[in-house]
């Protein structure tokens, strides 16, 4: 028999975006293929009946359910879509232990626990199911659907590719076997450390107080994870990040390498002003060279936008919903 784990969950509204009055919302639980019970804020249309399509919300890498996948997911509800926010394993109100570990294949289970938990909670039609990740959760959404074969329509925003990030650096400036050896020489050192202290040691969330030098990109991440805009007091980027050790696995395991093999429909949006806007570039040109898949799959460029714009839609409100609503009524019909 599958067990829960008791989890601990907040009952009052306390999302950094108001509640919509035009949404049934209450949390839930599930549990994933490792046994970790995972926590999420579960929106429907009021009154919105069976038989609805679904869409399970998860992101950005190091944020919770309470900043910008639960906005999109209340969004999405608001819209006709029952749509499920989740936090990923040993993060937020989610189980696993140690905390603030992160794992490629684990947090990929993690989409395809709340698939799970879409298709069996008799409010969703399991034929018509799509999932959307944010920043890092993108690449985790993208290796999902190459995974699932029940995912109909995916929406990357925003993307990161966390396994090119740890592997190669930020625009692939550390991309060497000596740079990658001294990274993985610094994990092992440091997972020693931990066990002889008996706690892992946090790698810390965005940099606080912001240096005067700060490269832009960092100072975007500030004025959502550090400000009254976006900071949640059970988010890792807005306080201690992950353990220093939390993505070590995810220098030799590429995520991405069989996207150019899903089905499904896939939407890739990204702002151009955005640092990060090559990860999604690149992942689209690569999902589609040599795929017989390839005519369902989009890359949007938004003009103007950064990369935490499309976190909250930032001050010009930049978030495609029009989009994003057409893209899954065509693809979960």
């Amino acid at each position: 028999m599958i067990e829960k784990e008791k989890l601990k969950l907040t009952e009052e509204w306390d999302k950094t975006f108001e509640k919509s009055d035009r949404v049934d919302h209450r949390k839930v639980t599930f549990v994933n293929r490792y046994g970790i019970t995972l926590s999420a804020d579960f929106y429907l249309p009021a009154g919105g009946g069976n038989g609805l399509p679904g869409i399970a919300v998860c992101g950005p890498f190091g944020a919770v359910k309470e900043q910008c996948s639960g906005l999109y997911a209340q969004t999405m509800a608001e819209r006709g879509f029952a749509a499920l926010a989740f936090d990923p394993s040993f993060t937020g109100e989610s189980g696993g232990s140690p905390r603030y570990m992160a794992s490629p294949d684990i947090n990929t289970e993690d989409f395809m626990a709340a698939v799970d938990f879409l298709s069996l909670c008799g409010r969703v039609d399991p034929d018509r199911i799509g999932i959307i990740g944010i920043c890092g959760w993108g690449g985790m959404a993208i290796n999902a659907a190459a995974l699932d074969t029940r995912v109909k329509a995916t929406a990357a925003m925003t993307m990161y590719d966390m396994t090119r990030v740890n592997a190669r650096g930020y625009f692939d400036s550390e991309d060497s076997k000596e740079q990658r050896y001294a990274k993985k020489a610094a994990m092992c050192a440091q997972r020693l450390e931990d066990l002889k202290n008996g706690e892992y040691r946090p790698g810390g969330g965005v940099v606080d107080p912001l240096p005067d030098d700060a490269p832009y990109f960092v100072r975007d991440y500030y004025d959502y994870y550090k400000t009254e805009r976006g900071y949640h007091k059970r988010s890792l980027n807005s306080n201690n990040g992950w353990n220093v050790v939390g993505c070590e696995s995810f220098i030799n395991q590429p995520i991405l390498k069989y996207s150019n093999e899903i089905r499904g429909a896939v939407l890739l949006v990204h702002g151009d002003r955005a640092h990060s806007c090559y990860f999604s570039r690149d992942a689209y040109a690569d999902m589609i060279k040599d795929s017989k898949y390839a005519d369902n799959k989009e890359l949007m460029i938004i003009p103007g936008a950064s990369h935490t714009d499309l976190y909250d839609g930032g001050k010009d409100k930049v978030i495609p919903f029009d989009k994003l609503e057409g893209f899954f009524r065509e693809n979960l019909r």
